[in-house]
């Protein structure tokens, strides 16, 4: 903090420097000029003066009964430009400290410099100015008491917590004073990068220097061998994000290597709270030894004196947080809300150094971190360390890149603009972890297993499909006796299918769904182009396929070749061989179409149909279908007898014969129907597999291509596993394509040859049909989605779904309600493709899980379940 002033006797024109984000308090008597001044050196915007805010609450600036009122208003004004980061210059006396003392306050509470203008002027010619304003005749002690208020006041301004206090003397020493915006430490917003983040090195030079190399930074050294600088050849700036010092073998060498590089303009950084630590202790107050401290003040006892002093100086010299390029990029050691993203006070920088915690203590001892980067959605990424995690990954545009390498973790960096993540491993244990860096529960190796916590209770899941998507208490309930006792390990269940709607009423005789109702809904909602899809006569799976056994292990945490699981999150089949054989002619298929190098991956997982239907629900079609078709066999046979016999004999039972016969059909009918979708399997022998969708690889959410490419990408996949079996001996294929016709909604004879295709396809036994946008995210013009597709069902596999004599009651079930389903389907389309940004991103496990556990939560919503 410093007071400026003139002296008696030197030049004019004095340079007042001004925060750009900061509170300016203008001080002086009435009729010093404060008004004049503001409007000569700041916007109007800017100022905020009490005699308008006067005006504003009682239309006369000069009632002095409205002050207090005034300046609430005042007050508030001042609050909400603070709060936007804006420079807000006060226009009052303020020459009582009472009054400053709440515009200090607003200055600490929202993190911004509070700055003190004061203008000193000559009672005589503060009076004078107010007499020559008719408006404003004021008695006699008012001038005299405010001279006074001020005397006093001069003497305390920087105690009173101003930061920088520029006293102008006389009429003419303000008139000719310049006011010089001046950045903030933290602004540095003009450099762009590109950037090499590197996270907590705790005196680990040598993983320093091996992961400077894996950057391309060329090490300079000085003729003892040490490294004092490293620079880029492509001009990319290294970034430290703090905690250079402490537990490691060779801090010293550490800090020689990194000053070397801010010396020369090849590196920023930051403090840590260690550095803050060891340079407390360097100035020689008292702090407690532990932590790693005694370990680098034992490395810098061997230093020398001027080595010594420089990293004082360094340490000195470390500014909290850094903004980089154009604000879209925040550096700081302990992370930081967006709140306080540029600002300046002492708490900002203690949250920047040591974070927040939630005043607990974990098992092993030590605070419990508050989860500031779970609630974070800030436009700036924020990248940061200070907390050891197994993995570094985003959360939230957040990333945490302290991956304990001095624990023997490994040292990691992080290529800014591209996101890439390039790390070391530790060449030791250099240093015993209190809190091991993983964890054995699911989600350990990221540091943040799973909790109950974040599935219990209500839920609300951000989507950036369709915002908040709310989960309620009882569906989480359910949702959580399923996941709990049936599904695969969470690990593995980065994706649950959502459900589908079904296509709007058809009031075509015979019909309770046809495709012209689909083709009509998409065209409304301004879809022209969609792509029909052959509904397969199976059950609903999704695949994760591993190229290699290893493959899994590093993103998911399991080993294994893949798993295929149901729209419940359980195992498809309970054959673990059968699983694995399935799993290995899709990985074949797809090392020998190319797509594991063309997609840059080492695993996929696809949306897919398994058949038989048989093959999953075998029980109920014990248990359900075939006990119907099994009862009518039984029963109406005899009852045509009886009613035969009866006719026989005279009696007219022409039309109890009739609706018995219809009966008898229609079980027939039903009997036919569910059989089309059951057939013997022996192995492989009879299984096939028909994907329909690639959901994702790795780094990549591939659901919103346009399907057009999927079904492309996946007949390479069918090609592929259809040219393996033929060159094995005796094999059949596994994979199955998926019949398609692109449509125009708008085209009369593009409707009519789908229509067609649709009747062929269910005239001859198939399911139906699924009606899709060709781009896979469609948006109507109001912003809200429209529904990713539409099934349209045939007549006979409906007779499955309502029963063998549904045909006879189509108007009562053409009251249907289609509104929740469809809600229902958007929901979970929205959770699914949440789970698989997540995913593409490498946020952590909880983070994926929570919008895949949210989509099997909303299947416990009451739906009924035929549509």
């Amino acid at each position: 903090m410093t007071t400026e002033t003139l002296e008696a006797g030197t030049p004019t024109g004095r340079r007042l420097p001004v925060t750009d984000v900061s509170l300016v308090v203008l001080i002086g008597s009435t009729g010093a000029g404060k008004s004049s001044f503001a409007r000569k050196h700041f916007l109007p915007t800017q100022v905020i003066s009490s005699d308008s805010c006067r005006g504003l609450v009682s239309d006369d600036e000069n009632d002095q009964s409205a002050s207090a009122d005034a300046f609430d208003v005042l007050h508030y004004i001042v609050g909400k430009r603070l709060a936007a980061g804006r420079l807000t210059v006060v226009d009052a006396t303020n020459v009582q400290q009472h009054a400053r003392r709440a515009l200090i306050a607003l200055a600490r509470e929202h993190h911004v410099l509070p700055i003190a203008i004061v203008l000193d002027v000559p009672a005589e010619v503060c009076a004078e100015r107010n007499r020559a304003r008719p408006d404003r005749q004021l008695p006699a002690h008012v001038i005299p008491r405010h001279q006074r208020d001020l005397r006093r006041s001069l003497r305390g301004l920087e105690r009173e917590g101003f930061r920088k206090v520029h006293v102008l003397r006389g009429v003419e020493e303000i008139e000719h004073a310049e006011i010089v915006p001046e950045k903030r430490y933290n602004d540095l917003r003009h450099l762009t990068g590109p950037f090499d983040i590197v996270g907590d090195i705790h005196g680990c030079r040598s993983e320093l220097e091996t992961l400077l190399g894996r950057l391309r930074y060329a090490i300079t050294r000085d003729e003892a061998g040490r490294p004092v600088d490293a620079a880029h050849p492509d001009g990319r700036t290294a970034v430290f994000v703090g905690d250079l010092v402490d537990r490691g073998p060779d801090s010293p060498g550490v800090l020689r290597l990194v000053m070397g590089m801010v010396a020369a303009g090849h590196a920023l950084c930051v403090p840590g709270n260690h550095e803050n630590k060891l340079g407390r202790w360097m100035d020689g107050r008292k702090v407690t030894v532990s932590h790693g401290l005694q370990e680098t003040i034992d490395q810098l006892s061997g230093e020398s004196e001027e080595f010594r002093a420089q990293v004082r100086a360094f340490m000195r010299g470390l500014v909290s947080h850094y903004l980089l390029d154009g604000g879209e990029l925040v550096v700081c050691h302990a992370g930081l809300p967006e709140k306080l993203h540029g600002r300046a006070s002492g708490r900002v920088r203690s949250h920047a150094l040591y974070g927040e915690t939630t005043g607990e203590t974990d098992e092993y001892g030590l605070p419990v971190r508050y989860p500031w980067a779970e609630e974070y959605r800030g436009r700036a990424m924020v990248v940061y360390g200070h907390t050891p995690v197994p993995v570094a990954s985003f959360l939230n545009n957040t990333i945490c890149l302290d991956t304990g390498c001095v624990f023997g973790g490994n040292l990691t960096a992080l290529r800014y603009p591209e996101r890439e993540i390039v790390g070391v491993p530790a060449e030791q244990e250099w240093y015993e972890p209190v809190r091991p860096l993983r964890a054995d529960a699911p989600g350990g190796r990221e540091g943040r297993p799973l909790d109950l916590a974040d599935v219990a209770g209500r839920r609300v899941v951000e989507t950036a499909t369709l915002g908040n998507v709310s989960v309620r208490e009882e569906n989480a309930a359910a949702a959580l006796e399923v996941m709990s006792r049936f599904a695969l390990d969470p690990r593995l269940l980065a994706y649950l299918p959502p459900t589908m709607a079904p296509s709007p009423t058809s009031r075509r005789e015979g019909f309770l769904e046809h495709p012209e109702e689909a083709f009509f809904a998409y065209r409304h909602d301004g879809v022209r182009q969609v792509i029909c899809e052959e509904k397969h006569m199976g059950s609903r799976a999704v695949v994760l396929v591993a190229r290699d056994d290893t493959a899994l292990d590093k993103r998911f945490g399991l080993p294994g070749r893949g798993a295929i699981w149901t729209r419940t999150g359980r195992a498809f089949l309970s054959d673990e061989q059968l699983t694995d054989a399935i799993l290995d002619r899709l990985r074949a298929a797809a090392e020998q179409s190319g797509l594991f190098d063309e997609l840059d991956t080492d695993w996929l997982l696809l949306d897919a149909e398994l058949m038989p239907w048989s093959l999953k629900a075998v029980e109920l079609l014990r248990r359900q279908y075939a006990a119907v078709g099994a009862a009518a066999g039984a029963a109406l046979p005899v009852a045509l007898d009886a009613l035969a016999r009866a006719a026989a004999r005279g009696l007219d039972v022409a039309e109890l014969t009739d609706r018995q016969q219809q009966r008898t059909a229609d079980a027939l009918a039903f009997t036919e129907a569910y059989r089309r979708y059951c057939w013997p399997t022996e192995g492989l022998d009879g299984i096939r597999l028909a994907p329909f969708q690639l959901l994702a690889a790795e780094g990549a959410n591939l659901a919103l291509r346009p399907h057009t490419e999927h079904l492309d990408l996946i007949d390479r996949l069918v090609d592929a596993d259809h040219r393996l079996a033929a060159e094995a001996d005796g094999v059949t294929p596994v994979l199955h394509r998926t019949g398609r016709m692109m449509v125009d909604t708008e085209d009369e004879s593009s409707v009519a040859a789908a229509v067609a295709w649709w009747e062929e396809l269910t005239g001859a036994g198939g399911e139906g049909m699924v009606v899709k946008p060709v781009e896979a995210l469609h948006r109507e013009s109001n912003g809200r989605p429209v529904q990713p597709g539409l099934k349209v069902r045939g007549r006979e596999y409906l007779r499955i779904i309502y029963g063998p004599d549904y045909t006879r009651q189509l108007d009562r079930l053409r009251q249907r309600s289609l509104a929740h389903k469809r809600s229902l389907a958007l929901r979970e389309y929205a959770l699914g493709l949440e789970a698989l940004d997540r995913l593409a991103a490498g946020e952590p496990l909880w983070r994926v899980h929570e919008a895949v556990f949210a989509v099997l939560a909303l299947e416990s919503e009451p739906v009924d379940p035929r549509l």
